[in-house]
C-alpha cells in the first residue's frame, strides 16, 4: 500500500499494536513489488490496502517465506491471483468490518425511503409547505415489507438491524434455506415475489458474472407503484436503463450509492429526478470508519503471531463467488 494508505488506516495505537507483532520493512510502506526485493525475499505476511499491486506467480517466486497476505480493505479479487491459494497461502480480508457502514448506510436509507423523505426535501423546498407532498406513495415504516436480495455479510449485518423495526421482511439468495432465512428474521422467497411483494428492495449481492444484470426490466416493472430500490451494492447488478426508464416515470424512487457506469454522466436523468437520491459510493468505510479496517487487519497479525488461525480467512472454494 502507498504511506499515505498506511497513515489512514493505522493509528499510532494501531500502529505500536502492529509493531509488537511484526517487523515491519525497513523502508515502510511498499508501492511497488518490483523496487521490493529484499523484502519480499524476508516476508512471511503481506499486509495490502487500495491499491495493491497484482500479487502474481512472480511475486510469490520471489518470496518463498510468505505464509499469508492480510488485506485491509473488503475485496481481494482485485489482486489475488488464484494461484496464491493454489500454493497454500492464507489470505484474509476487512470485508466483515467494512459491511459495517455499509449496512448501517442501507438501514438509514431503508427508513428515509419508508418515509420519502427524498422526495419531501425537494417539495419543501419548492413549496415551502408544511405537509407531505400530495399524493406521495407510503409514508412511514410501520408494517411495511422489505426485501433483501442476498444475505452477504451486509446483508446479513442489515437483517440484524431491521429486527428493530416493526417491518415484514423478505429475502432472495440462493444459498440460504427457509430455516437459515428464519433463524435471520425474514421468509425466504424467489426474486420475482420479492420484487412485487416489497415495498422497499435493498441490494446486498455480490458482483458476479451469473449476477450481472440480476435486477431486470422485468423484475423493476413487478415493483409496485411507489416502491424503493436501493442499491448499496453494485452497480452492475442493475439493468440501467430499465432502472432509468422505471425512474424517469415517476413510478418508482430509487436511492443509488453505487451505479453502471461509475461515476454517471453528467447528463444522466438520475441526477436531475426528484425521486432518486444518489451518492458518490460513500456507504463504505470512509473518514474515521476506515480505522475500523485497520484494526481488523492488526487483529489478524495478532493471532497469526499468537499461533492462531485468522478469522477472516478466505476459502479458496469461495474465492470466485466473493464480492
Amino acid at each position: 500500500m502507498s504511506e499515505p494508505t498506511r497513515a489512514e488506516l493505522f493509528s499510532s495505537a494501531l500502529s505500536e499494536r502492529l509493531e509488537r507483532v511484526a517487523d515491519i520493512a525497513a523502508g515502510g510502506a511498499i508501492g511497488s513489488f518490483a523496487a521490493a526485493a529484499d523484502e519480499l525475499a524476508e516476508a512471511e505476511v503481506l499486509l495490502t490496502g487500495w491499491g495493491c499491486p497484482p500479487i502474481t506467480a512472480e511475486v510469490l517466486d520471489a518470496a518463498p517465506n510468505l505464509l499469508a497476505v492480510v488485506h485491509a480493505a473488503g475485496t481481494v479479487k482485485t489482486f489475488v491471483d488464484p494461484v496464491v491459494f493454489e500454493r497454500g497461502i492464507a489470505v484474509s480480508s476487512a470485508a466483515a468490518a467494512n459491511a459495517v457502514p455499509v449496512a448501517e448506510f442501507a438501514l438509514a436509507a431503508i427508513v428515509f425511503a419508508g418515509k420519502r423523505a427524498f422526495r419531501h426535501r425537494d417539495w419543501y423546498r419548492t413549496s415551502h409547505v408544511k405537509r407531505p407532498l400530495p399524493g406521495a406513495p407510503v409514508i412511514g415504516n410501520y408494517g411495511t415489507t422489505i426485501g433483501l436480495v442476498g444475505a452477504s455479510r451486509t446483508g446479513r449485518l442489515v437483517l440484524e438491524r431491521l429486527r428493530g423495526l416493526d417491518v415484514d421482511v423478505l429475502l432472495s439468495d440462493p444459498y440460504v434455506d427457509e430455516v437459515d432465512a428464519a433463524r435471520l428474521g425474514a421468509r425466504l422467497c424467489d426474486l420475482k415475489t420479492l420484487f412485487a411483494q416489497s415495498d422497499v428492495v435493498s441490494l446486498h449481492a455480490p458482483l458476479l458474472p451469473e449476477t450481472e444484470r440480476l435486477v431486470t426490466a422485468e423484475l423493476l416493472a413487478a415493483m409496485p407503484d411507489g416502491a424503493v430500490l436501493i442499491n448499496t451494492a453494485r452497480g452492475g447488478l442493475v439493468d440501467q436503463v430499465a432502472l432509468e426508464r422505471e425512474c424517469e416515470s415517476g413510478r418508482i424512487d430509487a436511492v443509488l450509492d453505487v451505479t453502471d457506469p461509475e461515476p454517471l454522466p453528467a447528463d444522466s436523468p438520475l441526477f436531475r429526478l426528484a425521486n432518486v437520491f444518489v451518492t458518490p459510493h460513500l456507504a463504505g468505510a470512509m473518514g474515521n470508519e476506515v480505522r475500523r479496517l485497520g484494526e481488523a487487519a492488526v487483529a489478524e497479525l495478532e493471532r497469526l503471531a499468537a499461533g492462531q488461525s485468522m478469522v477472516h480467512a478466505i476459502r479458496a472454494e469461495d474465492f470466485g463467488r466473493i464480492a
